[in-house]
């Protein structure tokens, strides 16, 4: 039944090797169950709320991914969107809550879903200059990793330089240290696992000094998970109107769509299953990242996204579908974990350096930046400068999407520009000038 439903023959594979597979996806990104919930609980939002909806979110988008799209890529809630969340929607306005904030995520959804059913959403994708896609990418990672130099003590507040380098002689400090010397040594060996075995090295160090204890036990009864915590959709619609979200929702759709597509086509493409330049299912595939993140904010999470770290998977065989199951299976079995996940959550130095590798792996894009053409360059570097100097993933957009067309206007190349881009250019301006951001 499993061969027949997954088409195992067709793909080369069998059912040990997809299994195998989905072991090795969900270790490489496991953390996201621990770090998720250190994020958000920035913004406010409670840990258990964040747990399971973090499990739930991942669940749901890589089930369907699995079912209807039969892709080895997994699901869960994206790494950078839940900074924005965190740092930029809610800690960056204190008229909005982490409620009306999971109202927006989930309006962003129910458009995402929209657009995946239509055509407009590969034309969306393809009027976004490629340079503004890649400094938008790059620029998310030196956000993380500030965020992970920040939660660490690695990089403290300074009054006169706003940052300076922190203690590094204190305790937390040098357990983050150790974590991130760990993770880039098995990084550097090419382990698949290296964040997920990093964080356990880290956290038994912690264990064993007198910084992590399990006082709630290991395993307990799954958290009951809260529904509709921004009240109800019609609600979610009415306070994205009366705050003025909508550069938010957009932002959120804009960065959910590059990231999603971008690591969806690569891991497609690893995989050997990009057929005559196009991807098989593509609009099952992106409707699983769609259906996840309105399901997440249900719940009580950030924007999900397709993970990159599904190419570890793929490295080890897997093909078709049957891998993303057993990464669900995986994450459903994480929901009795919630004492250790609360436990090491409180400690910064277990998470820090997964959040600092991670930046280092998305600002990779660059490479693809055309340097040598200044109206492209400038815009990119505007976007990546610009997020974590502002601590707006919004704002480094907005300044990619106003100063592209505006060089490309005076080095007589406006007919260039997609017309899209011309209208987003206007909104961002209304946006920095008369919304908050």
């Amino acid at each position: 039944m499993l061969n027949r439903w997954f088409k195992l023959s067709e793909h080369n594979t069998n059912i040990r090797t997809e299994l195998l597979a989905g072991i090795t996806t969900f270790l490489t990104m496991a953390y996201i169950v621990v770090v998720n919930p250190v994020i958000l609980a920035d913004a406010g939002v409670p840990f258990e709320a964040v747990f399971m909806a973090t499990i739930i979110a991942t669940v749901v988008g890589t089930l369907w991914m699995a079912v209807f799209a039969n892709y080895p890529i997994a699901v869960a809630p994206g790494m950078g969107l839940n900074a924005y969340f965190a740092y930029s929607v809610v800690g960056g306005n204190d008229q909005i809550g982490y409620e009306v904030a999971f109202g927006a995520v989930f309006v962003s959804g129910i458009i995402f879903i929209i657009l995946s059913l239509t055509p407009f959403r590969e034309k969306l994708i393809e009027a976004i200059p490629s340079n503004l896609k890649y400094g938008i990418t790059a620029g998310i990672g030196l956000f993380i990793a500030f965020i992970g130099f920040r939660m660490s003590g690695i990089i403290v507040a300074h009054p006169e330089n706003l940052v300076a380098l922190g203690d590094l002689q204190s305790a937390p400090v040098l357990l983050t240290l150790t974590g991130l010397a760990v993770m880039i040594t098995l990084m550097a060996l090419r382990i698949n696992s290296a964040l997920f075995i990093g964080m356990v090295v880290t956290g038994i160090i912690a264990y064993f000094t007198g910084a992590l204890s399990f006082e709630g036990g290991v395993a307990a009864a799954p958290p009951s998970p809260e529904w509709f915590i921004f009240g109800s959709p019609l609600d979610a619609f009415a306070d994205v109107i009366s705050y003025g979200l909508y550069a938010v929702v957009f932002s959120f759709l804009l960065v959910t769509i590059f990231d999603t597509t971008g690591t969806m086509i690569g891991v497609a493409e690893q995989a050997g299953l990009i057929k005559d330049n196009k991807m098989p299912r593509v609009r099952q595939a992106l409707l699983s990242d769609a259906v996840a993140k309105t399901v997440g904010s249900i719940f009580g999470t950030s924007p999900t996204s397709a993970y990159i770290e599904s190419s570890s998977g793929v490295a080890a065989g897997g093909r078709t579908g049957l891998t993303t199951v057993a990464v669900a299976l995986l994450f459903i079995l994480t929901m009795f974990l919630a004492p250790v996940v609360n436990a090491v959550s409180g400690i910064p130095a277990i998470t820090s350096p997964v959040l600092i590798i991670v930046g280092s792996l998305m600002l990779g894009s660059v490479a693809h930046i055309k340097w040598n053409e200044f109206d492209e360059a400038f815009p990119a570097f505007l976007v990546i400068l610009s997020m974590p100097l502002t601590s707006s993933i919004a704002t480094g957009i907005a300044f990619g999407f106003i100063s592209h067309p505006l060089l490309k206007v005076v080095s007589g190349k406006g007919k260039t520009v997609h017309p899209l881009v011309y209208i987003f250019a206007v909104l961002f301006i209304f946006q920095l000038i008369y919304l908050p951001h």
